[in-house]
């Protein structure tokens, strides 16, 4: 199963929220909608500004651990590497296909070949 780390923010250079999940439209719907009472509810981070895709849930969750450990400065750059405008990417969720991969030398490297 597909795994997706994305990023949640409320306008460009605000909230950031990192997250994880199998099924990116519906979680992504369900933030939008403010669905539950968390994080991004409280902080209207309802603006998907970026995700990459996975080939599981268990690699995906491992990067989301470690995107989580990253600076605010190294997930904006992130961000506007991919959406340099901080445009709201849920309609084009099917368009996208930002593909995670390790640098060749890192241990990750032969979970992803």
């Amino acid at each position: 199963m597909t795994g997706f780390v994305y990023i949640m923010s409320d306008k460009p250079r605000g909230v950031i929220y990192v997250g994880v999940t199998s099924d990116l439209h519906g979680r992504a719907w369900e933030h939008r909608n403010q669905i539950g009472e968390g994080f991004t509810a409280k902080y209207h981070a309802t603006l998907l500004v970026w995700f990459e895709r996975h080939p599981n849930i268990v690699l995906a969750i491992r990067r989301e651990k470690s995107l989580k450990r990253y600076l605010r400065d190294w997930k904006i750059r992130l961000i506007e590497g991919l959406n340099p405008t901080w445009l709201d990417l849920f309609e084009k969720i099917d368009e996208i296909d930002n593909v995670y991969v390790p640098h060749a030398h890192t241990m990750q490297w032969s979970d992803y070949n």
